[in-house]
């Protein structure tokens, strides 16, 4: 199978420039003007469109289990969605419950994901700490390619990692040359503000914020970047809402610590009057957390991704039709948090972040996709436009219009946090391992043809800090000898 993609500008993250590129087996074979073809080659026009490499989000939660109910989003339609709009991997989250064997929940999640129509890996959360969890860690990271490990610092009695599961974690990620990734929000302070609202009476969606507000997610951001400064292990902090947390990350990687951030498209554009419409079922649609912010803290987060504060984009996409929501009818703490996005991503981040003057064509690329890849160590394979790497590409044009609508998208989710907003930019095409999978409408993504990426670890990092921290560790003194 092969394919030549005729009269684009390739855009990545350091140039532009035209070229075609012309794919085969799934790999790009070459680059340059005016290319030949074999006359089997699908040919894709791309003029006055750019050639970019395929999204990559690396924050979803596919058919996740959750509070009650399992998201309706499944590996398969979810990575179609992406593909539409121009994601070609996701790298997605394995969550086992307390005391849940970690290697039986990667398998079980590996399970659900074999129906992936684009390629995928998965970090693994640490919800709880014991022996088999230690040896698990060294397990994924050595024989299934894993090299992230996420903890929730929310979600209290159910999958929130207290201070000594982080302590025990972040020790080990290091030894094994691993990527600690973190939800930063004080999980204890939020379970007791949400106590507090309904015994004030308050129990519908815009209780949500209140009990999460801006100083709960900025806490916790701090105690697990001191946490990981202590160590010296990296650390990637998802779903940054606020201006408390981009300041935690902004301090410490002016200190030089080793910070990682990433913000969500919705956080971006999205405020917090959502949770005070009078229509229960829109307010409940936003539910997610962290919540979204006040209008300030937006233009903070802009800033953050124009400074190089925040790295990544993501969508955190996790979707829970109408009836899902309507579980926490009575009581907000029990609707099930998650918005989607997938689908989305891209075009809002061209549309407010390109056309909007906040970024350019290659600091586009950069957030939506290279970052991602260089961060989670599968560059060059995936981010980047170059010989050799996977055929996963977008094809974007920067022309045309549309209005996102619940009604046309392809989520498997009856709500769209983004509905009614016109964009200008919108991907046309997309090839994801050498293949057209959609073209102007046209969806052809294939049921299982997904792979799993593996992501090797870091280890050379991890021992260039041990060889630092051995150099300036002070040497012991000999107290009898310098008694005399």
């Amino acid at each position: 199978m092969s394919v030549l993609i005729k009269g684009g500008t390739i855009v990545t993250a350091e140039r532009s420039y035209r070229a075609d590129v012309y794919c085969e087996n799934g790999r790009i074979a070459a680059i340059g003007e005016a290319l030949d073809a074999p006359a089997a080659a699908e040919v894709v026009e791309a003029g006055g469109c750019y050639v970019m490499p395929g999204g990559i989000d690396p924050h979803t939660h596919m058919e996740l289990p959750f509070m009650g109910t399992v998201a309706s989003e499944d590996f398969f339609s979810g990575t179609t969605a992406g593909a539409v709009g121009g994601t070609t991997m996701i790298i997605d989250f394995v969550i086992p419950g307390p005391q849940e064997d970690v290697m039986e929940a990667y398998r079980k999640w590996r399970g659900w994901a074999e129906k992936a129509a684009t390629d995928y890996s998965f970090h693994v959360a640490i919800t709880w700490w014991g022996d088999s969890v230690h040896k698990a860690m060294e397990t994924l990271t050595t024989e299934h390619g894993v090299n992230s490990f996420k903890h929730f610092m929310a979600y209290k009695g159910a999958i929130m990692a207290d201070d000594e599961v982080l302590v025990n974690s972040f020790r080990r990620a290091r030894e094994l040359g691993a990527l600690c990734t973190v939800h930063t929000e004080n999980g204890e302070l939020v379970y007791q503000l949400q106590q507090e609202l309904l015994e004030q009476g308050i129990n519908g969606p815009e209780g949500h914020p209140l009990s999460r507000p801006a100083e709960v997610e900025g806490e916790a951001a701090n105690r697990a970047i001191r946490i990981a400064q202590v160590l010296g292990v990296p650390l990637y902090i998802v779903h940054n809402s606020c201006q408390e947390s981009l300041q935690a990350i902004t301090r410490a990687r002016n200190e030089g610590q080793r910070v990682f951030g990433e913000v969500l498209a919705g956080h971006l554009v999205v405020d917090d009057g959502v949770y005070r419409d009078p229509d229960w079922d829109f307010a409940a649609h936003h539910v997610m957390s962290p919540p979204f912010r006040p209008k300030e803290h937006q233009e903070a987060l802009w800033k953050g991704l124009q400074a190089g504060m925040l790295q990544t984009t993501a969508t955190d996409h996790c979707c829970f039709c109408t009836p899902q929501k309507r579980m926490g009818h009575n009581n907000f703490t029990q609707i099930p948090n998650g918005t989607g996005g997938i689908e989305d991503r891209m075009t809002v981040l061209w549309h407010h972040g390109v056309n909007g003057g906040r970024l350019t064509m290659s600091e586009f690329v950069a957030i939506t996709s290279t970052n991602a890849a260089k961060i989670f160590n599968i560059y060059p394979r995936k981010g980047s436009i170059s010989v050799g790497a996977d055929a996963d590409i977008a094809i974007w044009d920067p022309t045309k219009e549309r209005t996102i609508s619940k009604d046309t998208h392809h989520q498997n989710i009856d709500f769209n946090i983004f509905e009614g907003m016109t964009v200008k930019g919108i991907n046309v095409a997309t090839l994801s391992q050498g293949k057209v999978v959609y073209l102007d409408g046209d969806v052809r993504t294939e049921r299982g043809v997904g792979r799993y990426i593996d992501r090797p670890t870091f280890a050379p990092y991890y021992d260039a800090i041990i060889r630092k921290r051995e150099l300036e560790a002070p040497k012991p003194v000999d107290r009898m000898s310098a008694a005399g």
